[in-house]
């Protein structure tokens, strides 16, 4: 009687647990390929800004800024060759490299330049000094 009320036990509990697990469903799954581009070095890791708009590309001794606006490698930046792993940390815009073979972590900061053509229009001080430009948009 002990081996049976043992087994039923198990038995109950398997039973209890098979029920209580939320069984999930497998989809369909539809992938669809939106672009594809043939670079001139092999990629050993790659990373994407939280905008989507520029992919990382980890070489070695460089990283290509590839553009997807522009469809092409806007910029490249030379590293150390040592380096095999990036990703990309939205929250201080920076990329992080990392090199398993000289126990190395790197961590490069992001700026975006961009050229404002300002020909004909009114300015103070040297025509040719750097401009910092502030964006608020919270509407306050």
């Amino acid at each position: 009687m002990k081996k049976f009320t043992r087994k039923f036990g198990i038995f109950l509990f398997v039973i209890i647990s098979w029920v209580s697990v939320p069984q999930f469903v497998c989809a369909e799954i539809d992938l669809t390929l939106i672009k594809q581009t043939n670079l001139d070095v092999q990629p050993l890791d790659v990373a994407t800004s939280t905008d989507g708009e520029t992919i990382y590309v980890l070489a070695r001794g460089e990283i290509l800024v590839y553009s997807i606006d522009e469809d092409k490698v806007s910029n490249r930046i030379p590293i150390d060759k040592d380096f095999d792993k990036l990703t990309y940390a939205a929250k201080d815009n920076v990329l992080i490299l990392t090199s398993s073979s000289s126990k190395t972590l790197k961590i490069i900061q992001v700026d975006f330049i961009y050229n404002i053509t300002i020909d004909g229009l009114p300015f103070k001080g040297p025509s040719d000094a750097a401009v910092t430009i502030a964006v608020f948009d919270d509407y306050q």
